[in-house]
């Protein structure tokens, strides 16, 4: 029997498309999706501003204690380590040659 995945980790370079395919997933799937920039960055009008270790610590275990999720981002860091253990999926995306200028 086939088991949907509840837990979904998408990591991959700059432009090779996480976003739109964490969008896609998280929109057929109904599950809420996470970009990993979002956990380290406050995104604020006058600049971005670093999160603490401990404050993206605590972000991201909000994030993993949920029942279902998708994350997606660059980051392959010890920190976000609990994405790939965590995942029932991991996608690797790698930019296609054709999209780079």
């Amino acid at each position: 029997m086939n088991k949907t995945p509840k837990r979904i980790h998408i990591v991959g370079s700059v432009g090779s498309g996480k976003t739109t395919l964490a969008r896609e997933i998280s929109s057929k799937l109904g599950i809420p999706y996470y970009e990993l920039d979002n956990v380290v960055w406050i995104r604020d009008e006058s600049g971005d501003i670093r999160r603490t270790d401990q404050e993206r610590e605590r972000c991201l275990n909000s994030i993993m204690q949920s029942e279902s999720w998708i994350t997606e981002g660059v980051h392959t860091a010890d920190w976000a380590s609990p994405c790939f253990h965590l995942a029932d999926l991991t996608y690797f995306r790698k930019k296609s040659p054709s999209s780079s200028m």
